[in-house]
């Protein structure tokens, strides 16, 4: 495993987090949640990122009670706020008083006194920047959250929390973001935002929701057990990408043989290609199986030859997403109700 800065921070994270979006409490058992999480840290990975809207608060859960037990300064241990399921004229918000409810909720859940670091899960166009900062700020003062970043925020708003934060002096040094070979919106305009502020990107379905990893072919029906057929909520990740048609399809095919000529399966290559962008800290990968998380760690090994590099972005260009007015693109809060 490879370590490195997120952002301009001292904050140490491996090239390869563990997230657990789309599995723990929903799609997989506690006993196989459990596994992944030992597999990951038997790779050497010490970044985890989960968030208090996943299964409603399991996932958050299941990752504290895996952890239990391992050395609590070796682990990164990420979450999110901001976008809980729960009904109520407070929930899902980036105020002050729904940050500070949920921080200490997530504590609970994840069974630990501090969060490493503490993500604003997409921006809240109802509260204040200024109250979302000064909350996480006292978060900070206080010892329960090391450090800040936030979830999809576009250049503007990465730009405008930075220099808040900077006079909260509070370390501001994330944006989670999608990023892959077909999604590649936060090129242009998040990215150089985000190192002018000393923002890293930690970014999340590097592989496409598993569109990039070969499974899924033109023609032919998806696997049984696959994200795309998955009852909760795997199919709704899916349609998020609108890739499973057969032009995207055809696309991803022709990729196997130029990741076979770095000597990588395709999803290793997609993982490589992430990681080769210099603006990105790390990539955050889930898994349904033990097994998953290590087949593509391969991909640090590799530094990817740029030829091969330019023949995939050939193979792909048809289908590539990579507007930046598509950054941050995501269902925002719902004004509150008038009383």
């Amino acid at each position: 495993m490879q370590y490195v800065p997120l952002g301009r921070s001292g904050l140490m994270v491996s090239r390869v987090a563990f997230g657990n979006s789309m599995t723990h409490g929903n799609q997989i058992d506690d006993d196989t949640a459990r596994a992944c999480v030992h597999a990951a840290l038997d790779a050497g990975i010490t970044t985890f990122d989960t968030a208090d809207a996943y299964a409603d608060g399991r996932a958050e859960e299941l990752l504290g009670r895996a952890l239990a037990g391992q050395r609590r300064s070796d682990l990164v241990l990420c979450t999110k706020v901001g976008r809980s399921p729960r009904p109520g004229p407070n929930e899902g918000r980036l105020s002050r008083k729904h940050i500070h409810d949920s921080a200490e909720a997530s504590l609970r859940r994840l069974g630990t006194d501090h969060i490493d670091l503490y993500q604003a899960h997409r921006w809240d166009p109802h509260t204040p920047l200024e109250e979302t900062m000064s909350a996480f700020a006292d978060l900070v003062h206080s010892g329960k959250a090391r450090y800040i970043g936030v979830s999809e925020w576009t250049a503007d708003q990465i730009t405008a929390g930075a220099a808040l934060a900077r006079e909260l002096h509070i370390p501001l040094i994330s944006n989670q973001a999608q990023y892959s070979l077909l999604w590649r919106v936060i090129e242009r305009e998040v990215i150089p935002a985000s190192d002018r502020a000393g923002v890293g990107q930690m970014v999340w379905s590097p592989l496409a929701g598993g569109v990039l990893t070969g499974k899924y072919r033109p023609g032919a029906e998806a696997p049984g057990d696959s994200r795309a057929v998955r009852a909760q909520g795997g199919a709704r990740s899916m349609n998020r990408w609108r890739h499973l048609d057969d032009t995207v399809l055809s696309a991803v095919a022709a990729l196997d043989p130029v990741a076979a000529k770095a000597g990588l399966t395709t999803a290793q290559f997609a993982l490589a290609w992430v990681l080769r962008n210099p603006a990105v800290s790390c990539a955050v990968t889930g898994a349904s199986r033990p097994g998953q998380l290590t087949a593509n760690l391969p991909a640090l090994d590799t530094g990817l030859d740029d030829d091969l590099v330019a023949e995939a972005d050939r193979v792909l260009a048809p289908v590539v997403v990579d507007d930046p007015a598509m950054a941050g693109r995501a269902p925002a809060p719902a004004a509150p109700s008038p009383a």
